[in-house]
């Protein structure tokens, strides 16, 4: 009788022990569980569907930036920009044009400073003013009737009347708006007559001899390129570069006098 009650007694271990395992198993896909063999589980459907939402919850992405919606913003921004300046260069082209320039001669000046002064100088405020008051009063209205005056002689835009252009501009416009530069620099820094005289004879020839080297190109793209009503800009644009230079000419010392 007891190696029967053994024997009954190992099918019941193997019974229950499957049993358990069973339950193990369906529980396996929620939290550990503790509880007896003989207690029936509790809800491991509504647990499995439980994690089976939060996965599908977790597998949605987080919403992101829209890079194309960003960059088609940005694309309009810019359109919006440009249709408004080329408005104001159809109702007011001089003070728009002379506007441009002064910020351009007020960036150029900025950044002929940081590169030419010490770490222990400051910014001179007065000599950037003095650039943009240049840009604003002198060279915006002498590039708006400058390159209105080359379109009427020469309207079109091939390879001989970009040429004749630009012939114009290294024989005539270039000396003269130089000279000007000089003159109403050292002028306004209160040099005399004598004194802007030799500056122009010390630092005139190097600065043309400079020009010829750098304009021409620019002037062949303006020219050939860019309709007359935006060639200020595309000119202003150049003379950034340029600009650094002039700036940095126009700040020498005054000229010995012989």
């Amino acid at each position: 009788m007891s190696a029967g009650f053994l024997k009954n007694g190992n099918k019941a271990h193997i019974y229950i022990n499957t049993i358990w395992r069973k339950h193990s198993i369906s529980d396996s896909l929620g939290a550990p569980i503790t509880r007896t063999p003989f207690q029936q589980p509790k809800a491991s459907y509504s647990r499995f569907s439980q994690r089976k939402v939060k996965d599908i919850e977790f597998s949605v992405p987080f919403p992101t930036t829209n890079t194309q919606s960003v960059s088609r913003f940005s694309s309009i921004s810019k359109s919006a920009f440009i249709g408004w300046y080329l408005g104001l260069i159809k109702t007011r082209p001089i003070l728009t044009k002379s506007i441009t320039s002064a910020l351009i001669y007020t960036a150029s000046d900025l950044s002929s400073q940081t590169i030419t002064r010490s770490s222990s100088e400051s910014y001179d405020g007065i000599r950037t003013f003095r650039m943009a008051g240049y840009g604003m009063i002198v060279l915006g209205p002498a590039l708006h009737y400058w390159f209105n005056f080359v379109s009427r002689i020469f309207p079109n835009r091939d390879l001989i009347s970009t040429f004749k252009k630009m012939f114009l501009g290294q024989a005539i416009f270039g000396p003269v708006m130089t000279v000007v530069f000089f003159s109403v620099n050292a002028g306004i820094q209160g040099e005399n007559g004598r004194e802007i005289v030799a500056r122009l004879k010390r630092d005139l020839i190097p600065t043309m001899i400079n020009g010829v080297m750098y304009w021409p190109v620019c002037d062949f793209i303006t020219f050939r390129f860019v309709p007359v009503h935006l060639q200020p800009l595309v000119s202003n644009s150049f003379a950034y570069i340029w600009t650094c230079y002039m700036t940095y000419m126009a700040s020498l010392e005054k000229a010995g006098i012989k």
